[in-house]
């Protein structure tokens, strides 16, 4: 049952990814070009990371790590990484949308922010 969630989430995701123009703004604003914002995007050692896109990834990845790190570790590392780079280079081709380095930078983050959780739950797990 948590799989087929996850596959749902997971092709939301994407769909809301990909689609040109935002649809959660749409839902929100009644407007296909404003995008809403949880909270003002991070900057870090010169970089900057938008925080939409860390949060996004984040719950993704650590759901994804919570239902198949175990036995597929190295399959669902490669496709949290992957996609994380394919889905920003995709808003090239996507209309409305464009590719932001920040973006970019905020998908890697969150996918290292789960991976990190993800194994620190799993020692403390083994521990107890």
């Amino acid at each position: 049952m948590f799989k087929s969630l996850f596959y749902l989430i997971n092709t939301l995701f994407a769909i809301f990814y990909l689609y040109p123009g935002s649809i959660l703004g749409f839902i929100i604003y009644k407007d296909l070009n404003r995008q809403p914002q949880l909270t003002d995007d991070f900057n870090l050692l010169l970089l900057n990371f938008s925080s939409n896109h860390v949060y996004a990834f984040l719950f993704l990845s650590f759901f994804g790590f919570l239902l198949f790190f175990e036995k597929k570790k190295k399959i669902i590392l490669t496709y949290f990484f992957l996609i994380s780079f394919l889905f920003e280079i995709l808003h090239i081709l996507v209309p409305n949308r464009s590719f932001q380095i920040s973006d970019l930078y905020g998908n890697v983050l969150g996918v290292l922010i789960s991976l990190i959780l993800f194994l620190c739950f799993s020692y403390v797990k083994k521990k107890i």
